[in-house]
């Protein structure tokens, strides 16, 4: 993506987003809720594709970033919305989700800078670990509610706002990579230890991928939170980390336009099977293996008559 071209296509993305905003007003409140579910998944699942697809790290904390962002994000607006006119909390909202995300990207770096020198399953267990300690801490904290979570959130969270940071997450991710130094995390995905022999370093790459995409998470996380308008620990479990991975293999590992795709299908799919009440988990799970048996490879990734992969 040039970035001329990129520019053309973030403007017509929050152009979409606008008006997209314009046409909540006709959905009803479930319709509207689950599209903004699917909103809030887009950024996660391609900010953890920028870690998983595109620098190939296993990583299983991506629910304990979203969790930093989404108490942060809630606790900043809890305390702020009392204290200022309400003109000014659309404001106060876009300010928290930013405030929220530099939290997870703060935590992303504490984490990422003594595991991200491991690689493969052990890089899974700890990541998979640093998200339960966050799930734990947040559980034990009374200042923000402890086990019981808080509530009270003020529903900010829109349509408009959800598309127009996806807009934006997807933007950052797809400029980076296909800069001159995005370059690198494909490098070190492709062979880490050519990478490094070529003078690439690693984990610098590793760490500056971990980062961005725990900054997304975050703000996934404080959309969450205005959304619901109450955040419990148990709903940031490694449970949800797995969901956002799953996302990312089905949409296929470093294909963007796939991933955004398995974000929404795997969103939607859900709502769609309750008319089948209690077998609807079975038949998802079911659909689920169905997709990798046919497209392993991921739902968007074709051949050129070269062979070579395109997304």
């Amino acid at each position: 993506m040039s970035l001329k071209g990129g520019k053309r296509w973030l403007l017509l993305g929050f152009l979409l987003a606008v008006f997209l905003s314009w046409v909540s007003g006709f959905l009803n409140p479930y319709d509207r809720g689950v599209w903004i579910d699917c909103g809030i998944n887009v950024i996660l699942a391609v900010s953890l594709n920028l870690i998983l697809g595109y620098t190939g790290q296993f990583s299983l904390g991506h629910a304990g970033f979203m969790s930093v962002g989404g108490y942060t994000a809630a606790k900043l607006t809890l305390v702020t919305v009392a204290l200022i006119p309400a003109s000014f909390h659309p404001l106060a909202f876009v300010i928290a989700c930013l405030l929220g995300g530099l939290a997870a990207a703060v935590a992303g770096l504490i984490v990422g800078i003594p595991s991200l020198r491991l690689r493969g399953d052990y890089l899974a267990i700890v990541t998979l670990g640093a998200g339960e300690i966050i799930r734990v801490i947040w559980q034990n904290t009374e200042a923000v509610g402890g086990a019981s979570g808080l509530s009270g959130i003020p529903k900010s969270t829109t349509l408009g706002w959800t598309f127009a940071f996806a807009v934006l997450t997807i933007y950052v991710v797809l400029c980076l990579v296909n800069s001159t130094y995005g370059r690198g995390f494909i490098a070190v995905a492709d062979d880490e230890l050519a990478a490094d022999a070529m003078g690439i370093n690693p984990v610098r790459y590793k760490v500056t991928a971990f980062v961005v995409g725990a900054f997304f998470a975050g703000i996934a996380g404080a959309l969450y939170a205005h959304h619901k308008q109450t955040i419990v620990p148990t709903g940031f479990d490694w449970l949800k980390s797995v969901d956002i991975v799953v996302m990312v293999i089905l949409g296929g590992m470093g294909r963007t336009p796939g991933v955004i795709v398995a974000a929404i299908l795997l969103t939607w799919l859900p709502e769609q099977l309750r008319v089948i009440a209690d077998y609807r988990m079975i038949v998802y799970a079911l659909l689920i293996i169905l997709l990798m048996i046919l497209r392993p490879q991921g739902l968007f990734t074709f051949k050129t008559r070269k062979g070579a992969s395109v997304s």
